[in-house]
């Protein structure tokens, strides 16, 4: 049985196949940010050695209890950790024993039982709509001053605020997937999830004139471009990495900052407050933002009712 051979093994050599295999699992089946990635493999690797000091000898993935699960997560929250944190590594061991489930027939998930620590409700940060049109305003002004990454950087803008994309759907695009046509983006999500998203007659035009850089760009490669269908690329043709577009959007979110450090998540973040505010229904939202669920679309409910009641205590003379 799978089971047996996945016990009979000592916990100095257990955790590289199967985390391996859990890592490919999460990258190509479930597809995955490399950030989250990366995260619950270094989470299921730190529960293997934890494993290894617990039962103080050979182990196996079927026979951890709750009481393993539970000993560890107590050891992430004496060294400090944040419940936060602590709720992720606790996803993680869940996702975990689900793909042992899948693929080496492990029945047993002792993580489904433990409890998630109490998590304070974290508003996400977002961008009002003055500050929209100044972001956009910088944008503008750069593209008209600059060249290709300007004009590529401000087409990238129109359409993280224009469609919510994640930073992963946004580096994933492809030609096929924008049709100029009916102004449309297909995006794959997480799960590899497809879902049409309309595009913003602003984010249309940008898009077709970094279209027309791009395409010059490209030609004067002679073919040595490598970016294999991308819609955004390097001036070398390359296709761009989530990081070169992360710090590319971070440079324009600092002309207004004020103190804040913002991400470009931050753009899908106004983007779903912005609809609600404008009253959009919450399952449009949740669909256009590729939610598996409504709960954590709801989050963006709690945004506008706290702007809400700012504006009350600011304008209500008995507030």
């Amino acid at each position: 049985m799978r089971n047996a051979e996945c016990g009979m093994r000592s916990s100095s050599t257990l955790a590289v196949p199967e985390i391996a295999e859990f890592v490919a699992f999460l990258a190509k089946e479930r597809n995955d940010s490399p950030h989250t990635v990366k995260a619950y493999a270094r989470d299921v690797a730190e529960f293997a050695a934890f494993c290894g000091r617990y039962y103080g000898g050979p182990w196996s993935w079927a026979g951890v209890d709750r009481l393993a699960i539970r000993g560890f997560l107590g050891s992430l929250e004496a060294r400090g950790l944040a419940r936060r944190s602590v709720a992720r590594v606790l996803s993680a061991l869940r996702t975990f024993y689900r793909f042992l489930n899948l693929t080496k027939g492990v029945q047993v998930n002792p993580a489904k039982s433990a409890r998630t620590p109490k998590l304070e409700r974290r508003l996400p940060a977002y961008l009002d709509r003055a500050e929209i049109e100044q972001l956009f305003v910088v944008a503008h002004d750069r593209a008209g001053a600059g060249g290709f990454p300007e004009i590529r950087d401000l087409a990238m803008l129109e359409l993280f605020y224009s469609t919510g994309m994640r930073l992963s759907e946004l580096a994933a695009l492809n030609d096929r997937d924008v049709d100029l046509v009916v102004d449309q983006v297909k995006l794959r999500g997480k799960g590899k999830k497809e879902r049409i998203v309309p595009l913003g007659s602003h984010a249309a035009r940008a898009v077709r004139r970094y279209y027309r850089q791009r395409d010059a760009v490209l030609a004067a490669l002679d073919g040595e471009g490598e970016g294999g269908g991308a819609v955004f690329v390097s001036r070398r043709g390359r296709r761009l990495s989530p990081r070169a577009i992360q710090l590319a959007m971070k440079r324009l979110l600092a002309s207004l900052a004020r103190g804040r450090d913002l991400h470009v998540h931050a753009l899908r973040h106004s983007f779903a407050t912005h609809l609600l505010d404008a009253g959009a229904d919450l399952r449009a939202v949740q669909e256009l933002l590729g939610h598996a669920s409504l709960s954590t679309t709801q989050v963006y409910t709690h945004t506008s009712v706290e702007r809400l009641k700012k504006v009350y205590h600011q304008a209500h003379p008995r507030a």
